[in-house]
């Protein structure tokens, strides 16, 4: 496609930043820190494909910064967010996040690029610790956890305020208006260098503020209407040149690959959760972080069946499955919600339906797991093993957790009952503590001793 052609391009708006008493280092370190948090608190969406789209757009408007707006130490990440309301923000010193429904919102990916570029806008021009500047805030750095800690307290507002608490305005309620002004200039600015066409940004703005409802939008509460917005834009976007065509022409498939997840979470049912102390999983609208403590070195021995006896770490508890198994696990590692179950770590035992063939009934189990997971993935070639004294068979398989999105390692071993049915042991850690865990489930392997004669 050839370049899109605007008039004759004559001198763009100068932005000179604003006196600023904190340096870029602090900028730095106060983003770090509050994206450490929103990272923890908030439900990040987790899918490759995505995030590297963001990522890859993202990059390309950062080279479209220019220099002396660049800053040493400064890093841009573009991390999205798995809720429903149309927003973005971006932390002092590069962090932003990108709602799932601000992407879902926009009809080009020009539209998304413009409200990423405006968020780059206010980094580079340090818009957050200015503000803070002006306020005469003091010991900002050391009460960064604290102002974290405000926001997402747990209250419905606290999290649907996210933007405009933690958006590099922690310090003040909201961005001034001129700073408005700024980000929409120079992300106008940026989106033509880079090969968009800036009246992009101003139709997204324009529909931002068409589908927020009654109230408006989370992200105008944080980013008010400077005054003829799309005007204004429009103005700047008549004195640039378009260099080149940007688009990946990858916007339309990655839609289409949000359209088929489960839906996002909203705000309030993120902020409902947090006050509840919910971590559920994933299919509900969250994602969990996990910390249990390690295995225990001592053993206890439990009956799960009349023909089954297992010794598993001391500090793992006996909890009934929704499929009839029972699975062992320590404490925080248990989840249900909606009529559903899911461990992060632990082991269930089970018994499944069997043909006398141990091979190809493991195969089949795996098929079944495999529907319930759709993100199981086979880890390695199937191993004979011994389990409870007889000849079995141990499966490594690799799959996403239902609770923290995150990638986990699942040990499966079978082995051949009397009557033809087949036992099963599952065995589920995180993938960075799986050297751990396999100690474990080897020796909870070992310690099986079956009567079913």
């Amino acid at each position: 496609m050839a370049a899109l052609a605007l008039s004759a391009p004559s001198a763009q708006t100068t932005i000179t930043p604003d006196p600023n008493k904190y340096t870029p280092a602090q900028d730095v370190q106060i983003g770090r820190e509050a994206a450490d948090e929103a990272r923890r608190q908030l439900p990040m969406l987790d899918d490759d494909r995505v995030d590297e789209y963001v990522e890859d757009v993202g990059e390309e408007l950062v080279e479209a910064i220019p220099a002396e707006l660049r800053h040493a130490g400064f890093r841009y990440t573009f991390d999205v967010v798995n809720m429903r309301e149309i927003n973005a923000f971006a932390l002092p010193g590069g962090p932003m996040f990108l709602n799932r429904g601000m992407i879902e919102a926009a009809t080009t990916e020009a539209e998304m690029a413009g409200v990423m570029a405006h968020e780059i806008a206010h980094v580079a021009l340090r818009h957050g610790t200015a503000q803070a500047s002006k306020a005469h805030t003091p010991a900002v750095l050391g009460t960064i956890g604290q102002i974290i800690g405000g926001v997402l307290g747990g209250t419905v507002g606290g999290v649907v305020g996210l933007g405009s608490q933690i958006g590099a305005t922690a310090w003040i309620t909201k961005y001034t208006r001129e700073y408005e002004r700024q980000a929409d200039l120079l992300g106008a600015q940026i989106m033509a260098r880079v090969g968009y066409d800036p009246r992009a940004m101003a139709s997204m703005f324009q529909t931002i503020e068409q589908q927020g409802g009654r109230g408006g939008p989370e992200w105008l509460s944080s980013h008010p209407n400077p005054g003829n917005r799309a005007a204004a834009i429009n103005q700047e976007a008549a004195m640039l040149r378009v260099q080149g065509n940007a688009n990946t022409g990858q916007f339309a498939s990655v839609r289409q690959r949000l359209a088929g997840m489960p839906s996002a979470s909203t705000a309030e049912q993120v902020a409902r959760g947090q006050a509840r102390g919910d971590r559920r999983p994933a299919g509900t609208g969250g994602r969990a972080v996990v910390r249990v403590d390690p295995p225990a070195r001592q053993l206890r021995p439990h009956r799960p069946a009349s023909f089954l006896r297992v010794s598993v770490p001391a500090n793992w508890d006996a909890v009934s499955s929704d499929d009839g198994g029972v699975t062992y696990a320590p404490e925080g590692a248990f989840f249900e919600a909606d009529g559903r179950t899911a461990f992060t770590h632990g082991v269930q035992f089970g018994v499944a339906q069997g043909s006398g063939n141990l091979q190809r009934d493991t195969q089949q189990l795996v098929q079944s797991l495999a529907r319930s997971n759709p993100d199981l993935r086979s880890g390695g070639s199937i191993r004979r093993d011994t389990v409870g004294g007889r000849q079995g068979l141990t499966a490594p398989l690799s799959n996403v957790s239902d609770v923290t999105g995150q990638r986990e390692y699942v040990a499966l071993s079978t082995t051949r009952l009397r009557d033809g049915s087949l036992l099963y042991m599952v065995g589920v850690a995180p993938q960075s503590e799986a050297g751990t865990y396999e100690t474990a489930f080897r020796r909870v392997r070992q310690s099986l001793q079956i009567a079913d004669r």
